[in-house]
């Protein structure tokens, strides 16, 4: 089969489902906490470094602009395989080390030997995410939103396929559970990395809308089954054999994007060859020809009285690398507001099964919340790619706006979990769980679309630092130090509602702020999205 766009689309789809595994530490959080004799906020400790592998990924995109930027010096084939070949060794070295450790194969690591390893397999995971988000956005430029969506919701997802297939075949065995984190998404993206290519793109923007929607309806086919899966499995014991049809099902869900590639590269092998087009290359030609005639007076002239400071770096089809972006204001408030939105749900998911455990829900209670946290973490990061960019086309509404909407949810997200009451935690880490999957789809989306696509990887990936810095800040100075300090007894354990009342009363404080922050972004930026609908909007009618 000939590779395309659309074929690279599926085997980066398929990669993000098996690359998550940073979303399933709360399945073997216990065990590495009794096998290495850990108290709460080492844990904590250990997980920051975990978030910081997993959201660091600077190297990463740094890597991915060499290696996808042509260069006639360059002495291999370039492209984001030469990420993801980085990423899978990674991904193994560091999970592979964590399971000796953990069954006793080697002594036992001192706790900076274990931050530097969970650190180490998690940064893998930047790694194969960036090269998948990346090359999306370049081969689907006109739908970067629904394409980042798509990239990071099944990534968020992934969380779920990893967590069936140890209920499936490793139920009850978290350490071997580590050893299949080494082991999967290392092969997995040994075997598809090759077809993850950047394609020139042309101007057929209408059948990339329809099959990119046909990606979307697949994984929110994908999301439902796993939410009724899960949901099934709390209230039922499966046997053997019924856990393994439900995971070829879900297989079988999985290989649908295969159909809808090959039914596009059909179609396109029937319509006649167009010039390849790439919108941010243009927008300066047409912002510069069509500016009277297209321009309303809040996108011309209020736009460029505002950039006599830094914001003139703010310019439609302007490629802004990396130093450039951390002179703007703008760079700082998205910085800002993630670590308020990304650092408060990271410390959430970290602490999931701690806050179950304090509040006497059962095992499979607590597994059913990790699980579902997955679900939850990919609607978002879905709902927000998809909806921003169809209010952005339709409606004219600036994609910061949603930003703002979903930490004002989170706030009251983490108020329902410091409440307490029965059945909070279902209710609250739905509410949190959806709105911190949408900061990883805004995020990316909206600095691509300020700062360039060139050194999207690199700037995105630094404006990602701030999770791992929240989730330090709120895991280990917050809840943490508040939960060893309210623990007593036996094992440093504490149970009842006070062990992290008052933790997620400043951890929604934290999130309020970041929406008086991402509120300002907001205002700052709407002249300049007003310019982006006008100018897609003259594309569209060219066509």
């Amino acid at each position: 089969m000939e590779s395309n766009k659309w074929i690279a689309a599926v085997a980066s789809i398929w990669i993000q489902c098996s690359c998550g595994a940073s979303y399933a530490f709360g399945i073997y959080s216990s065990v590495l906490k009794s096998s290495q004799g850990y108290d709460q906020s080492t844990l904590d400790t250990v997980s920051v470094f975990k978030d910081i592998g997993a959201n660091a990924g600077v190297l990463a995109g740094v890597l991915y602009t060499a290696a996808t930027v042509p260069r006639r010096s360059r002495r291999f084939p370039g492209g984001p395989w030469v990420v993801h070949f980085a990423g899978a060794i990674q991904c193994f070295a560091g999970y592979f080390l964590m399971w000796l450790s953990v069954v006793g194969a080697i002594p036992r690591l001192p706790v900076p030997a274990m931050c530097c390893i969970i650190l180490l397999a998690t940064h893998g995971q930047t790694f194969l995410s960036t090269a998948n988000v990346v090359t999306a956005v370049h081969n689907f430029p006109d739908y970067s939103g629904t394409s980042v969506g798509i990239m990071k919701g099944i990534l968020g997802l992934s969380g779920a396929v990893l967590i069936q297939v140890y209920q499936t075949f490793l139920k009850g065995s978290p350490t071997t559970f580590i050893l299949m984190l080494a082991v999967l998404p290392t092969t997995v993206s040994l075997l598809l990395m090759c077809l993850v290519r950047i394609y020139p793109t042309n101007n057929n923007a209408g059948d990339d809308k329809k099959y990119l929607d046909g990606f979307s309806l697949v994984a929110l086919i994908v999301a439902a089954y796993l939410l009724i899966l899960i949901i099934l499995e709390n209230l039922l014991t499966f046997p053997l054999w019924a856990r393994i049809v439900t995971f070829v099902v879900l297989l079988l869900l999985l290989a649908l994007p295969l159909r809808i590639a090959i039914r596009a590269q059909e179609e396109h092998s029937r319509t006649p060859p167009q010039i390849p087009y790439n919108e941010r290359s243009q927008l300066i030609d047409d912002s510069a020809d069509d500016s009277e005639k297209f321009s309303a007076p809040e996108c011309s002239t209020e736009y460029h009285e505002k950039a006599t400071s830094d914001d003139n770096r703010l310019q439609l089809g302007k490629e802004l690398n990396l130093l450039q972006s951390v002179r703007t204001i703008n760079f700082w408030l998205l910085f800002i507001a993630m670590l308020c939105g990304m650092g408060s749900g990271s410390a959430t998911v970290n602490n999931i099964s701690q806050i179950g455990e304090s509040l006497d829900y059962t095992t499979v209670e607590i597994n059913t919340l990790v699980s579902l946290w997955s679900i939850w973490n990919f609607l978002g990061r879905f709902w927000a790619g998809y909806i921003s960019d169809v209010f952005l086309r339709t409606r004219g509404w600036a994609r910061p706006l949603f930003m703002v909407l979903t930490l004002a949810t989170m706030t009251a997200g983490h108020v329902v979990i410091a409440a307490g009451f029965p059945g909070n935690l279902y209710v609250g880490s739905v509410l949190v769980g959806i709105c911190y999957g949408s900061q990883w789809s805004l995020m990316p989306t909206i600095t691509s679309e300020i700062f360039g696509v060139l050194h999207m990887g690199t700037i995105f990936n630094a404006i990602a630092i701030a999770s791992p810095v929240g989730s330090y800040i709120f895991s280990v100075l917050v809840i943490g130090y508040i939960y060893d300090k309210e623990a007593s007894g036996e094992g440093n354990l504490c149970y009842g509602t006070h062990c992290f009342m008052l933790s997620f009363f400043i951890l929604s404080a934290a999130s309020l702020f970041g929406f008086l922050v991402s509120l300002i972004l907001l205002f700052r930026t709407r002249s300049f999205y007003a310019q982006i609908l006008h100018t897609r909007l003259r594309h569209v009618a060219r066509r």
